[in-house]
């Protein structure tokens, strides 16, 4: 009989890389690099293809060190939630442990080398970022309210942020825009999910809205959210971050995610469970390619600038 099948953490035998890998949350890790990337090529100072390699290396690391510290923390309502039971540490291939040391192993080597690669702003707004998400929203609000999503959205609006405060060295109106964007996109993106989710939330005790206020009240809160983020997220073109590109993106983009809010406020649990909450999916679904869209526009427009293209010359 071998040492892992004595050890009653490890179910399944010994952790692989991937499921250590798996502790980084790779699929939110993508969104960070790609905003944070956005923030840094945007800025309007030229960084050396090295540091920009660095800086978005070390901003990734960072963000996946506080999937592993959340993944340590919540293990418990994990392992009760239809969609997170098969991660690392509930599935037992992975220690709470290991994903505790590796945490924080990572957290102080991104912070410390991104602090070298590039300034201590950019360094100081990474930590903080990685405290926010684990300790203000994992250990905090994730329990306490439900306005958890809301709040807590702020740790994964930073990395466009904390990529323009590795170029520049500060922060400026574009990189407070670029974050009120994700900001504000996060509670209408999770709040969809929680919807056809359903029991999940309730199994872990989570005080999410559609636990604590009710699936119709959730229904408006997506709405109302939607149209304030349709609103900053279309006068954004009219500031120094947008562009003609950009508003026809946001334009057709807002249309869009309007009329999938408001298809989403006028059904009930009724119609939703009839086609299998087909329209909530969708919604999460286009929350996805909205965001990338806006900050792939953002993007566009930052390059047109540098290349010293004006609005007025299209």
């Amino acid at each position: 009989m071998s040492d892992a099948s004595l050890d009653p953490t490890r179910l399944d035998g010994e952790a692989q890389f991937g499921d250590y890998f798996a502790l980084l949350k790779p699929r939110v890790m993508t969104l960070v690099v790609f905003t944070a990337l956005v923030g840094l090529l945007a800025a309007p100072v030229d960084v050396h293809p090295f540091v920009a390699f660095c800086a978005i290396l070390f901003i990734a690391v960072g963000g996946g060190a506080s999937g592993a510290l959340n993944m340590w923390w919540d293990a418990d309502i994990d392992a009760v939630m239809r969609r997170t039971a098969k991660r690392p540490i509930p599935s037992g291939r992975v220690t709470g442990d290991e994903a505790l040391a590796i945490g924080l192993a990572l957290s102080g080597f991104s912070v410390v080398f991104l602090g070298l690669a590039t300034n201590w702003v950019a360094a100081a707004l990474l930590a903080f970022t990685i405290f926010f998400y684990v300790v203000i929203y994992t250990m905090w609000l994730k329990r306490w309210t439900p306005q958890n999503i809301v709040i807590g959205g702020a740790a994964g609006a930073f990395p466009p942020m904390i990529g323009w405060a590795a170029a520049t060295g500060g922060i400026s109106v574009e990189s407070v825009l670029m974050f009120s964007l994700t900001f504000l996109w996060t509670p209408p993106h999770f709040w969809a999910l929680a919807l056809f989710m359903r029991k999940d939330y309730d199994n872990a005790g989570v005080p999410m809205l559609t636990v604590t206020h009710g699936r119709r009240s959730t229904r408006t809160h997506i709405f109302v959210y939607t149209l304030i983020l349709a609103a900053l997220a279309i006068a954004t073109a009219f500031t120094s971050a947008g562009g003609p590109l950009y508003l026809c993106v946001a334009i057709v983009l807002n249309a869009m995610f309007v009329k999938g809010a408001w298809h989403i406020w006028a059904r009930d649990e009724i119609m939703a469970e009839t086609d299998n909450y087909a329209v909530e999916k969708s919604f999460f679904k286009l929350s996805l390619l909205y965001l990338f869209l806006h900050f792939g526009a953002l993007l566009f427009e930052a390059t047109v600038d540098r290349a010293g293209i004006l609005w007025g010359a299209l």
